[in-house]
């Protein structure tokens, strides 16, 4: 089974590379090719990608003229994948690859089509950091569950991995972090077998570059409300 790593990225300088070399360092059984989609970053994040290709030959790097979004960063990933399988993977160390063999255990034995990771979810170390941030996540991840009658812990997770043929059945269309509740909302309706595993976490604050912030969290539900409510 081929396997596509996609890990999208904007001003990652500072760890974009320890995140590709972690990945490739985990046997993930198989061929596998990690495809990074840089969203037009000024701090020379692509310039280090690129460096890394020569000790790398599987890594694929992908550059965005102007910075569109995390959710359009991964529809240009999606689109230049290979693999039979694939899984998103966050290019700012919050989540480690050594828990990829685990998200994808529940595809490789033929029993899931989509696999989400869970922080709250299997008993795995995580950072404590925001209340309001873990309050916000679990609210929105309870709305999408209402509206996709799915019973996720942590629909905002980094970790969603799936079958390709997935990709045929759905069309993607939010730019930023809106993409989380869309793709969950639409997968649940092509009523494929979901799996969820826990995870380990290390979150970040704002002073070591987190970037999803309080807006994000207005347009999840909106998005929310449009795929899962005006947009049956």
């Amino acid at each position: 089974m081929k396997l596509s790593v996609v890990i999208p990225c904007y001003n990652e300088k500072e760890t974009v590379a320890d995140v590709v070399k972690a990945v490739a360092a985990v046997d993930l059984g198989g061929e596998t090719e990690i495809v990074v989609v840089d969203d037009a970053s000024t701090d020379g994040t692509a310039e280090i990608i690129g460096e890394l290709r020569g000790s790398f030959p599987r890594l694929r790097l992908i550059r965005h003229n102007s910075n569109q979004g995390k959710g359009a960063a991964l529809r240009t990933g999606f689109a230049q994948a290979s693999g039979e399988v694939i899984v998103i993977q966050d290019a700012d160390r919050e989540y480690d690859p050594a828990d990829l063999p685990r998200v994808l255990a529940p595809l490789r034995e033929g029993k899931a089509d989509v696999v989400f990771g869970s922080r709250f979810a299997g008993g795995q170390t995580h950072r404590v950091l925001y209340f309001w941030h873990s309050l916000g996540n679990h609210f929105l991840t309870l709305l999408t569950n209402m509206f996709s009658n799915l019973n996720l812990s942590d629909m905002e997770v980094c970790y969603k991995a799936f079958r390709r043929e997935i990709l045929k059945r759905i069309t993607l269309r939010e730019n930023r972090f809106g993409f989380e509740p869309e793709f969950t909302l639409k997968v649940a309706r092509l009523e494929c077998r979901i799996y969820e595993v826990g995870i380990s976490y290390s979150g970040r604050t704002y002073a070591e570059g987190k970037k999803i912030g309080w807006r994000d969290g207005l347009r999840a539900m909106y998005v929310i409300l449009k795929y899962g409510l005006f947009s049956r």
